[in-house]
């Protein structure tokens, strides 16, 4: 290979263009010629993260421009890209849409990033009038290097001619396409990928592998997107490395609570040492400091959860002894009393919060968010179906708002020391997040220390 490490980001003109699918085969493809392949997702997806941490051996890493700054994604791809052979980015819906036009988007990232974008198109319906779509992808802003096209869904070599012809008139190369194939297909959510106990992923990943080299120039992919970009062995500045006391940090991990952003527990881990544990099979909850319950799918394993009642009863003993949590989402769901399914059957969960939740008569909540809260600002994404029901909560002094500042019904709530919330907060820039719940407690003890001690007569 050259000097040169090769760099791209996959996009489409719009989801369900397959980019996904064609990430994954790529990831392990690459792989398995013997290159050290680094992954990354553009936008707020954790489910894609993992499906790409599976594809490729290592962890996918989240770039998204809305919930943090150009700087901090800069910093952690070159931390990241660093010793890579190729670094492999996919997109978030199409090329070009983001949170306010191209704000945030997949093309926003590729721009700050300086990387070339190789297009998947999704070719089902289409034959040389394509052409026309790539030339506008290509020349509509004059800043994004559009280097390639993948096609998908490309059943004939007659076809593919077809497809070869419009790319050349266009001006740009045609790498190669996917045939399509029911085996090769992953089911889908709104969000990223659907992750199900019945999907063999690790079979479908290989068969991708298997079959992107036969009808995808790979060697031409690396060539054309060899590239030079400023990478950094350092640690991002972005985490400072604490000195105080060193927490003893407990997080959820499981079929049920898989959720979470690569950076978040990269903070969390200066702040002491992890431990992660599994609410479905584990019977109770290890010696903690912190508790973190990130979100997944406890709606899909609410029996497992209700009956490990050994669980459920560890950590509400835990939590109503002012043990500090942060719970989100999904998290939240499993501290209420009930959790409610789609076809109305109801599961005791741990009953920390005075609540229950319910994926009854389901209604997407989706978008980006920013909370103000104590004078600071950290953001992340919300996406959920559930609901809380029969709500006596008590809220935290903060305000929640979505991508135009524009004020949502999402809250954060608070329990003694247990905080939860439906949204998915982003601190990998942000470690003050995490030092103002611990203050918050802290400042709150010496308070009724210092109101609990004899009051002396001078």
């Amino acid at each position: 290979m050259s000097e040169h490490p090769s760099h791209f980001l996959i996009s489409a003109p719009s989801s369900n263009s397959g980019k996904t699918t064609i990430t994954l085969g790529l990831l392990r493809a690459l792989g398995e010629r013997g290159l050290k392949v680094q992954p990354f997702k553009c936008g707020p997806d954790y489910i894609d993260t993992i499906h790409h941490t599976a594809a490729a051996g290592t962890q996918s890493i989240n770039l998204d421009t809305f919930m943090t700054s150009g700087e901090h994604v800069k910093e952690i791809y070159r931390h990241y890209s660093a010793g890579a052979d190729v670094s492999v980015t996919e997109g978030v819906m199409g090329l070009f849409d983001g949170a306010d036009r191209m704000e945030g988007s997949s093309a926003a990232i590729a721009e700050l990033l300086d990387i070339p974008v190789i297009l998947v198109i999704n070719a089902r319906s289409m034959a040389y009038s394509v052409a026309p779509l790539i030339y506008g992808f290509k020349n509509f802003n004059k800043n994004i290097r559009v280097a390639g096209v993948i096609f998908n869904f490309v059943n004939t070599a007659s076809h593919y001619r077809f497809l070869q012809d419009a790319c050349e008139d266009a001006g740009v190369e045609a790498l190669g396409y996917l045939p399509e194939n029911r085996n090769l297909s992953i089911p889908s959510r709104h969000l990223g990928l659907h992750i199900s106990a019945e999907t063999d992923y690790e079979a479908i990943i290989q068969k991708l592998a298997e079959q992107i080299p036969l009808t995808v120039n790979l060697d031409r992919l690396l060539e054309i997107t060899r590239h030079q970009v400023l990478v950094n062995n350092e640690p991002p500045a972005s985490i400072p490395v604490q000195t105080g006391k060193k927490l003893r940090i407990t997080i959820a991990r499981d079929e049920a609570f898989s959720f979470t952003y690569h950076q978040n527990i990269e903070v969390l881990s200066q702040f002491g040492e992890i431990t992660w544990f599994s609410p479905m099979h584990d019977s109770d909850l290890p010696e903690t400091d912190l508790l973190y319950l990130p979100g997944g799918y406890p709606e899909l394993f609410a029996r497992t959860l209700a009956d490990n009642e050994s669980m459920r009863q560890s950590i509400h003993h835990y939590c109503s002894n002012d043990g500090l949590t942060y719970a989100e989402c999904g998290g939240l769901m499993y501290l209420a009393k009930t959790l409610i399914n789609s076809k109305g059957e109801s599961f005791p969960m741990t009953g920390v919060l005075n609540c229950h939740t319910s994926m009854e008569n389901a209604k997407m909540t989706l978008g980006y968010r920013i909370m103000h809260w104590n004078g600071r600002e950290v953001r992340g994404h919300e996406f959920h179906y559930s609901k809380i029901s029969d709500e006596r909560l008590q809220a935290v002094p903060a305000t929640l708002t979505n991508a135009k500042g524009i004020a949502v019904d999402t809250k954060m709530y608070r329990s003694k020391n247990t905080f939860a919330s439906y949204t998915h907060l982003y601190w990998g820039d942000k470690p003050e997040f995490i030092e103002q719940l611990l203050t918050t407690i802290d400042a709150e003890s010496e308070s009724r220390n210092d109101n609990a001690q004899p009051k002396t007569e001078k």
